[in-house]
């Protein structure tokens, strides 16, 4: 693995949480609320790692990245990982959202069922 390890984590992420797409999160469907989720939380952790990077606060070890850097020094994973990682909580709190509605739904249609 070595040099694409982070790659295959976050490729490994994406992979686990796409079935949460397909039972109903739809976070995929609707790209642009997806990038105004994203986008700002992700500017603001991108802003700070450059930050913490120009300071010497940390760095990243060569053995695990591809080598690809980009501006002020961050790592093409770094930046992936900041849009990645926001993806796949906002599949899992859709996904959790849908399954807590079908419920609420489930127990209703229940209730109206039952003889009184």
């Amino acid at each position: 693995m070595g040099k694409y390890e982070y790659l295959i984590v976050l490729g490994a992420c994406l992979v686990i949480t796409l079935p949460l797409e397909l039972i109903g999160a739809r976070v995929y469907r609707r790209p642009s609320r997806l990038v105004r989720a994203v986008l700002p939380a992700a500017a603001v952790f991108l802003v700070w790692d450059i930050v913490a990077i120009a300071a010497g606060v940390w760095g990243y070890n060569p053995e695990f990245i591809t080598g690809v850097i980009l501006p002020f020094g961050v790592p093409l994973e770094e930046l992936l990982f900041f849009l990645v990682i926001p993806i796949c909580g906002l599949l899992t709190y859709e996904a959790v959202n849908t399954i807590l509605e079908l419920l609420r739904r489930w127990r209703a249609t229940a209730r109206e069922r039952r003889p009184r």
